[in-house]
């Protein structure tokens, strides 16, 4: 079993409890409302637009002997580019407040991610990193295009309120075989066992993202 493989197998527990939240679940039926919708994109605004700065960061702080890998987070980077304006423009077309949402605070579980990530290139082994890569982006692949599928027709809402949805749900597909490459060419055992632990706690912290969206919060608000 080669890296990539062992790390699905290891936070396979940690996505099936993520992917069993209500909210996403009630997602895919196309069973929530248009601020369920706007919440979800104004915490994804919160957070993809640390993207580039901690991808940034990664590759900063990456050894010599990763020289490869850091040569990969370059091309991530520039895939990534301007992605949060792409979710502004999506709550425009929702009819939310686009300057308001810029200005807005993120929530309690979106800042706690967004600082973990950071602390895991800072503190930790950045390679880490790559646990929440693995998060976001294999989510995006499994949900993202059929959600937006049935948002669009259970809300009534413009196709170019999914840009975000439907951009990304294609896009990643890509970028997963791309991850899955760089994770084979993953020979330590110290890197392996910072993505697997990194995973695991973005799986949970990214679940809790999805748990608060319904819960009132000054951002939420700020949003409506």
């Amino acid at each position: 079993m080669n890296f990539h493989q062992q790390l699905l197998h290891q936070t396979q527990a940690e996505r099936a409890d993520l992917i069993a939240i209500p909210i996403i679940q009630d997602a895919l039926a196309a069973q929530i409302a248009r601020d369920d919708y706007v919440a979800f994109l104004t915490q994804a605004y919160h957070h993809v637009r640390h993207t580039v700065p901690m991808l940034m960061a990664c590759g900063a702080r990456l050894p010599a002997r990763l020289e490869w890998l850091r040569t990969a987070v370059g091309e991530y980077i520039d895939e990534e580019m301007g992605h949060q304006e792409w979710i502004l423009d999506d709550l425009q077309a929702c009819g939310a407040d686009r300057e308001a949402i810029a200005r807005s605070q993120p929530a309690h579980a979106t800042e706690l991610m967004v600082s973990y990530a950071y602390d895991t290139i800072g503190r930790g082994n950045p390679v880490g990193f790559f646990g929440m890569v693995l998060v976001l982006e294999g989510t995006s692949v499994a949900l993202a295009t059929r959600a937006a599928e049935t948002i669009e027709t259970s809300l009534g809402l413009p196709r170019t309120a999914f840009s975000y949805l439907r951009s990304h749900g294609d896009l990643d597909i890509e970028h997963v075989g791309f991850f899955e490459k760089l994770m084979d060419r993953l020979d330590d055992a110290d890197d392996q066992a910072a993505v697997v632990h990194a995973a695991r706690r973005f799986y949970r912290l990214y679940g809790d993202v999805f748990r608060g969206l319904r819960a009132p919060a000054s951002a939420l608000r700020a949003a409506a």
